[in-house]
């Protein structure tokens, strides 16, 4: 899929910016990153912690999506708006990998070694870094 797809099957639509909703995201992001980090990461911890922090990085996509007029209704169509809006491949393949490994757990069923947790956890860390500097630009 492409942002162009994305658009054409209305997975993701112009909008007004909203800045209220934007800092709503950004908080409730902040949220479940200090939920995450409240729980010790172990065999039965990793995939709730990678869930919670996924989900804190979705939060703050969302929130650039709206900084930038679109509503993005596909979790897919955030690595497109990512490549194709804002130009930032790495990020947005970055994103990808994170969500495939989500939506495994999620749909799934897969284990996540504590390893792999804390690997994936400090790469979506290291993305919502990013994501929180292009919300400030």
């Amino acid at each position: 899929m492409d942002w162009k797809e994305c658009v054409e099957r209305r997975l993701a639509k112009k909008i007004h910016a909203d800045i209220a909703l934007i800092n709503s995201l950004k908080e409730t992001s902040k949220n479940k990153s200090i939920s995450a980090a409240s729980l010790e990461i172990s065999e039965v911890t990793s995939s709730s912690v990678i869930t919670l922090c996924y989900d804190s990085l979705r939060e703050l996509l969302e929130a650039l999506a709206i900084k930038h007029c679109y509503k993005i209704y596909n979790h897919e169509c955030y690595t497109c708006f990512l490549k194709s809006v804002l130009s930032e491949e790495e990020i947005a393949d970055a994103y990808d990998r994170i969500r495939k490994i989500r939506n495994a757990i999620n749909y799934y069923g897969r284990k996540i070694s504590i390893e792999e947790a804390e690997a994936t956890i400090g790469e979506i860390k290291n993305l919502i870094n990013l994501c929180k500097r292009l919300l400030d630009k």
